[in-house]
């Protein structure tokens, strides 16, 4: 089965009343978890962007803690789930500056991680990748957002 176009979608989806909306999305939500974690947020936490922004950063926090610092190996495939972890919840969310919050935090739970990251290389790139990626969003930023965030991220670069 070829998948329709989004234009198509959005066309048969206009035709559609309200009740047939409701079992579409209902009967979405059953199939994949992000579905159901997507309209979650779109249902419920997207008018309170700094109440889900807190939210992942207390995942953040446990999902570190959790993490088997007995070798690189383990840290390496942790840390990785955690930033796709957060990266998918950045795409729930669209918004630049929840982004970068988001991954700010990320790196200073990286950088304060021990045993340090230092030590090893793939570690350090990831770090450095992400460091510079922030940069770079930053600068779509609104001004007084920028000069906030750029202090945290000359905190992290030092």
């Amino acid at each position: 089965m070829k998948a329709a176009s989004l234009k198509e979608i959005k066309t048969e989806l206009n035709h559609r009343s309200s009740n047939d909306l409701l079992e579409l999305c209902l009967r979405l939500s059953k199939f994949k978890k992000e579905n159901k974690e997507l309209l979650t947020y779109l249902l419920f936490e997207s008018d309170n962007e700094e109440a889900f922004v807190q939210g992942i950063k207390r995942q953040m926090d446990v999902d570190f803690e959790a993490v088997n610092s007995k070798t690189f190996f383990y840290i390496k495939k942790s840390v990785r789930k955690i930033l796709r972890e957060v990266k998918k919840f950045i795409r729930y969310s669209q918004n630049k500056e929840t982004e970068v919050t988001l991954l700010i935090y990320f790196c200073l739970k990286l950088k304060d991680f021990r045993p340090s990251i230092k030590r090893n290389t793939t570690l350090t790139n990831l770090y450095n990748r992400q460091i510079e990626f922030i940069s770079k969003k930053i600068e779509s930023l609104h001004e007084d957002l920028q000069y906030d965030l750029k202090l945290e991220l000359e905190e992290l670069k030092s």
